[in-house]
């Protein structure tokens, strides 16, 4: 698969998608955390020789705990990652079985551990909560892990039961009780209210950091800056157009010897570009620059904006403050409903 992975880079390279230096390098997606010194290497180094990386670039590697020991995390230093992305979830053993995850609470500690004794400054650890083994007091206890652990950044999510997924199957069979949403709308809550007290920025819906320790490459998808993606299902986009490849492994590495991107694109409509900028710009601390909708699209789309936000400002949900229309606390609990009520028509 490495091999295809280069190759990829070689034939996107060659087709001219990505023109810019690059400020950011998110390694994610399956389990990337198992290369070897060699795959890795081989990566950033046929990286390096076709696009110019800025020196103070943000390079991001996803870790699954169970996979985090001294050894590959000194690899990963000597390499030149500077980022770890650390999949914990949960600090309950019961919560990890019940999830699938192959690692347990003491590997998440342990992990930790070993990432501040190789040297890593900058580390992101993900937290689910809404399951129906998190109680409002075991979140509690887990919001004060994070603040002991001394931890810089936080991406949290509350649990979904997508269409066609093991959860939802047992949902449907009744093998297990509906999310209680009104339970997960507190444990964000008690989330947000934690980030003030240790003064966190909550810069985006689902993330946290400590001042300077936002994510630099999500911050980038958020902003509309264009990214590029390598890999089954990855995605890309440069401001225009939006590609992403098939998901099937097999048929991506065969189509990828053809000398073939095996992709599928669509180039969005002025429509599109306008209901996403309403989406990520709310779903972030800024807000949405009413001045930038104006440039960008027109001034009667901002009017219209602002007029269709007035019910939530009304509600307590959104402010209008200093040209940006940005989401209140408790607007944050329905961002993405609210976002929706907020699209323009095609």
């Amino acid at each position: 698969m490495t091999d295809a992975l280069a190759n990829e880079l070689h034939l996107r390279h060659k087709d001219g998608f990505l023109k810019e230096d690059i400020r950011t390098i998110y390694l994610g997606g399956g389990t990337p955390s198992l290369l070897s010194e060699k795959e890795l290497n081989f990566l950033l180094e046929t990286i390096s020789k076709l696009w110019t990386i800025d020196p103070q670039a943000e390079i991001t590697l996803e870790a699954n705990p169970e996979d985090t020991d001294k050894i590959r995390s000194t690899v990963w230093k000597s390499a030149g990652i500077n980022r770890i992305s650390l999949g914990v979830q949960s600090l309950f053993d019961d919560e990890l079985k019940w999830m699938n995850r192959a690692h347990n609470a003491e590997a998440s500690l342990q992990s930790i551990d070993i990432l501040k004794e190789t040297g890593f400054e900058k580390f992101s650890v993900d937290l689910i909560y809404g399951s129906p083994f998190m109680s409002m007091e075991r979140w509690e206890e887990t919001l004060k892990w994070v603040e002991e652990a001394k931890l810089t950044h936080l991406s949290c999510y509350g649990l979904t039961a997508e269409p066609k997924t093991p959860l939802a199957n047992s949902i449907k069979n009744k093998s297990i009780a509906p999310l209680d949403a009104e339970k997960m709308a507190k444990q964000f809550e008690m989330l947000m209210s934690h980030a003030d007290m240790q003064e966190w920025e909550h810069y985006e819906i689902s993330n946290f950091a400590k001042r300077g320790h936002r994510s630099r490459h999500n911050s980038s998808y958020w902003n509309g800056v264009s990214y590029l993606g390598i890999g089954p299902s990855a995605h890309s986009f440069d401001g225009q157009t939006r590609r992403w490849n098939i998901a099937d492994n097999k048929k991506y590495v065969e189509r990828i010897k053809e000398g073939i991107i095996p992709d599928e694109m669509e180039v969005l409509t002025p429509t599109q570009k306008l209901n996403e900028t309403i989406m990520v710009k709310l779903r972030c601390v800024e807000g949405c620059n009413i001045s930038e909708i104006t440039n960008r699209f027109g001034a009667a789309k901002a009017t219209s904006l602002l007029s269709a936000a007035e019910k939530h400002i009304d509600a307590r949900q959104m402010i209008y403050e200093e040209g940006y229309l940005k989401l209140t606390r408790t607007g944050k609990l329905f961002a993405d409903s609210i976002a929706a009520d907020l699209f323009f028509e095609e």
